[in-house]
């Protein structure tokens, strides 16, 4: 199952939430984190895209350092659950849309954020993925995209371990599971993009990117949009 569909149709709504709910403590610091990493980047754009934002836990936190923030995700019932979560906050809208083929203008935002290790989790094409999201960005505006640390591995299979447990996603399949990459025996495989993988499709799409690692548990590729 593509990741989009399985992020539709499995992983939505309610049992996406629940994931992050059941999430233990060094998982909640990394999740912190990488929001506050965000955060500390958002303060000069007054309009933020976020691609795959799932039920709102990260751009109702957008919404309060920028003057619009748009949510796009593939699931009505993460955009449902994500309209609770951010009713009655002007600066947030919420629309079904595939991150790949958006349907906004050219330089229509001030930064697009793809975090929570999107680019692999969408099992879409990364390349088209990032362009999109350059496509969209202002010059003088920045990309800003993330995946796991790999010194995070062992808190990563762990929260798994407690969502397949609770049947949120499906038994992790040992046998193909490999360091970086967890397999699901329904299927479903959550990779890694590590700080050479962004650096080669930074180089395949000719930009340039500063890749840092934060709190041991994510990578960040920040890419700024030249004037």
């Amino acid at each position: 199952m593509r990741g989009e569909a399985y992020y539709r149709t499995r992983l939505s709504g309610e049992r996406l939430r629940s994931c992050y709910e059941l999430a233990p403590q060094r998982v909640q610091q990394y999740l912190d984190a990488e929001i506050s990493f965000v955060l500390g980047r958002v303060e000069a754009a007054e309009s933020v895209l976020e691609l795959g934002c799932g039920y709102g836990r990260v751009l109702v936190r957008l919404a309060q350092r920028t003057r619009r923030a748009v949510g796009i995700d593939t699931s009505l019932d993460s955009l449902e659950l994500a309209h609770e979560l951010t009713a009655g906050n002007g600066s947030c809208e919420l629309t079904v849309m595939d991150a790949t083929a958006l349907g906004f203008r050219d330089r229509a935002f001030d930064m697009a954020v793809c975090i929570q290790n999107g680019i692999c989790a969408f099992r879409v094409d990364p390349r088209k993925l990032l362009q999109e999201a350059l496509r969209v960005t202002r010059p003088g505006g920045s990309v800003l995209f993330s995946s796991y640390a790999d010194a995070f591995w062992p808190h990563r299979l762990a929260w798994f371990e407690l969502q397949a447990d609770q049947g949120l996603v499906g038994e992790i399949d040992y046998a193909a599971t490999i360091r970086g990459e967890i397999v699901c025996k329904d299927g479903f495989r959550f990779a890694t993009f590590g700080a050479e993988d962004f650096t080669q499709i930074c180089a395949d799409l000719s930009v340039q990117p500063t890749i840092v690692e934060v709190d041991d548990s994510s990578v960040f590729c920040e890419i700024t949009i030249l004037r």
